[in-house]
């Protein structure tokens, strides 16, 4: 994990997946951060990260 997010880095502390609940992993390169139990990427937008759903995209 980067130690530079872009955004506030306790607020990715306190941040889980919506549907399983589970640690998130950020991943600098795409800016997205990523649920492995749900095998969702959830998008950060302008330093914001979109925690819906339907919003994410499917992981393997």
């Amino acid at each position: 994990m980067t130690t530079d997010p872009g955004f506030d880095r306790k607020m990715l502390e306190a941040l889980v997946c919506p549907q399983t609940q589970g640690r998130l992993e950020y991943d600098a390169a795409k800016q997205e951060l990523i649920s492995h139990a749900a095998h969702l990427a959830f998008p950060i937008r302008d330093g914001i990260p979109v925690m819906l759903i339907d919003e994410a995209r499917e992981i393997d």
